[in-house]
């Protein structure tokens, strides 16, 4: 199996919502580290999974939506708890969308792994088709 990961990482602002949440329950910032990681079992005829470019493309453009907001407030994340596993997963989702994963026939999965620090993270897989990956 082939894997193509690009990585940075970006500042947002977000509040727990759920109960008890103590200082977690008031808006900060914190700095998340985010991989996108592509894999497939064959390379393209060129000798590529896929163009790295069109995947930093991906990657700058969730920086773009996330960096220096504060996510509570955007459509994905209203009333919804913004917990890590929850952003990781919408990262993914708008990732495949913007690449249009189900055409780039050498890629069949995408993996986000969204750091909180340096021991803390979470991670999200799916196939380009869409489905989660048991």
């Amino acid at each position: 199996m082939y894997a193509v990961t690009v990585a940075d990482a970006f500042i947002a602002q977000y509040y727990l919502t759920v109960p008890d949440a103590g200082p977690e329950g008031d808006p900060h910032s914190r700095e998340y580290g985010i991989e996108l990681t592509f894999e497939g079992p064959e390379l393209d005829e060129y000798g590529y999974l896929l163009d790295i470019d069109d995947a930093k493309a991906a990657l700058e453009a969730i920086e773009e939506r996330y960096a220096d907001r504060l996510i509570n407030d955007l459509p994905e994340f209203r009333d919804r708890n913004p917990s890590v596993e929850r952003f990781a997963r919408e990262i993914a989702s708008r990732v495949a969308g913007a690449m249009d994963l189900d055409a780039v026939e050498t890629v069949e999965t995408l993996r986000v792994t969204l750091r909180e620090d340096e021991s803390a993270w979470a991670a999200y897989e799916r196939s380009a088709s869409g489905e989660s990956v048991e």
